[in-house]
């Protein structure tokens, strides 16, 4: 055999010993946890044999505690580059099965190594987490390899996609990277997230808890926030990402892909001609207003299960990506708290980052009322969300269905922060309270001096109703553009949509903001 020959057959064998990790036991370990590995998951992911590989062959180089004496290809990190549905993407998936996946300084150099390239090049990053956290032998830094990714994540921000996988342990500093990132997808029953451990919380609050209770999927994507879907099983949550992708531009400096669509832009849907009902404390449900107007009924949400009282997430209407962000009447009458107000400004600056034109639906009673949203400060969460509209200079439209009172008609992307195209059904009341407050206010003497107090409230009730309860006072202050047959949303969406293509403003220029956090 030639002296080339062999060369090759050296490469080809230790390409077989990387691509086993911490060896077959540790594999068949990973499966019996129900876990895939980590080349199996970007195998799952990533379009079929589109996977090229960097840096297998980096190994540690830590000789502390005679962890020296124990070496793998790769060093627990499978990373490169590969395509989704045909586009770019850079990967990093950490492998359970060297280290426990746990952080080395050479593992974040890989890791680094591939955002650097994913940012160079404009495309999104995906980062699927499994790790047991920092290799304790390596001390600073291991903790230096996680600062590093952080500071890449954080400049990464807003100029390509970056998107976090949970599909095993993510515990004390290795949570910020995701938390960091765009959007964070966790499996039920194999990973969780905490800064710290239940050990740790036992020994210093006495607290008794479990490690799905501190940190699972379902704390994190219900309670904290923290995440923003939930799955089931592993390969959901490929094909989740996988569809995610599809509605978001490689990066800041490009549009969203246009699809070709199937479904009449024109279509026209009677149902919504009645949907809201008489009484005006009855709730119906915004899904189905959703599903109606957007192409092919397809809405993949985001947060579903956080601050239920708000929806946001991504349709298509004539193929063209947008962000929607709803009130959702049937849960707290629409109102707006301190973690809707959140979950919603974050995901409109996201669209406002990627060039994708929101849109968004109103029926909003005004904010929680209470010491607990104040003293919680939802004065600074609400001033996030009309700090998120106000800055977003992608195009706007707005469609307020029915209650739209006080400071939350301002913050629902209201013409006032610069909404481009805002409608109104003719069942929108804009006012600035609902009428019983406001004849509470306006009329208390009144009422007061009356002989029949409550026939008077009602009348003068009435009269406020009249002349607010509808949208034709906004509408002749140039505040509502048209107001619309609701069964024409769809196309008058699509329309306004299509003239605000070519839409171009900037904010003033700085270093950065400060919006209040």
């Amino acid at each position: 055999m030639s002296h080339q020959l062999e060369k090759v057959k050296e490469l080809i064998a230790l390409r077989e010993k990387a691509r086993l990790g911490g060896g077959e036991k540790r594999i068949e370990a990973q499966h019996q946890k129900g876990k895939y590995t980590a080349r199996e998951r970007i195998a799952l992911l990533l379009d079929e044999g589109s996977f090229e590989e960097f840096d297998m062959f980096v190994q540690h180089r830590s000789v502390n505690f005679g962890i020296d004496k124990t070496k793998y290809l790769g060093d627990g990190i499978v990373t490169g580059y590969g395509t989704i549905d045909g586009r770019l993407v850079y990967v990093y998936a950490q492998d359970f099965t060297v280290f426990g996946g746990a952080l080395s300084e050479t593992l974040a150099q890989k890791i680094c190594k591939v955002m650097d390239q994913a940012m160079k090049v404009g495309a999104p990053v995906i980062g699927l987490n499994d790790s047991g956290g920092a290799r304790i032998q390596e001390g600073v830094n291991a903790l230096a390899g996680y600062a590093e990714i952080f500071q890449r994540n954080i400049l990464a921000s807003g100029v390509i996609p970056q998107i976090s996988g949970i599909f095993g342990p993510c515990a004390g500093g290795a949570v910020y990277s995701p938390a960091l990132t765009d959007f964070n997808i966790m499996a039920k029953g194999t990973s969780y997230m905490f800064l710290t451990g239940p050990k740790v919380v036992k020994t210093v609050t006495g607290e008794d808890v479990t490690q799905e209770e501190l940190g699972g999927a379902t704390v994190h994507t219900t309670k904290s926030g923290v995440a923003h879907f939930a799955v089931d099983t592993e390969e959901e949550g490929f094909a989740l990402i996988r569809k995610l992708l599809s509605y978001l531009p490689q990066n800041n400096l490009e549009e969203t892909p246009l699809l070709e669509c199937t479904d009449a832009i024109d279509r026209i849907d009677d149902s919504l001609n009645d949907i809201i009902p008489d009484s005006p404390n009855r709730s119906y449900d915004m899904y189905d207003v959703i599903g109606t107007i957007v192409d092919n009924h397809e809405f993949l949400e985001v947060h579903a299960d956080y601050a239920a009282n708000i929806i946001v997430g991504f349709a298509r209407f004539n193929g063209q990506a947008v962000g929607i962000v709803a009130n959702q009447p049937k849960v707290m009458a629409g109102c707006l708290d301190s973690n809707a107000s959140r979950k919603a400004g974050r995901f409109v600056r996201f669209c406002d980052a990627f060039n994708i034109p929101l849109v968004t639906l109103v029926d909003v009673p005004g904010f929680l009322p209470g010491t607990g949203q104040e003293y919680n400060g939802v004065i600074l969460h609400g001033a996030k969300l009309l700090y998120a509209y106000g800055e977003a200079t992608v195009p706007k439209v707005t469609v307020t269905l029915r209650k739209s009172y006080g400071g939350a008609y301002c913050v629902m992307s209201s013409k006032h922060l610069r909404g481009d195209m805002n409608y109104a059904w003719p069942t929108a009341e804009i006012a600035v309270m609902g009428p019983s407050g406001a004849v509470e206010v306006i009329f208390s003497k009144e009422v007061a001096a009356s002989p029949d107090p409550a026939k008077t409230a009602a009348e003068k009730e009435e009269e406020y109703r009249n002349a607010f309860a509808n949208p034709y006072n906004a509408a002749q202050y140039g505040y509502i553009d048209d107001v619309i047959e609701p069964r024409n949303t769809r196309f008058r969406i699509i329309r306004a949509l299509q003239q605000l293509q070519t839409k171009k403003l900037t904010n003033p220029a700085k270093k950065h903001d400060n919006l209040p956090l």
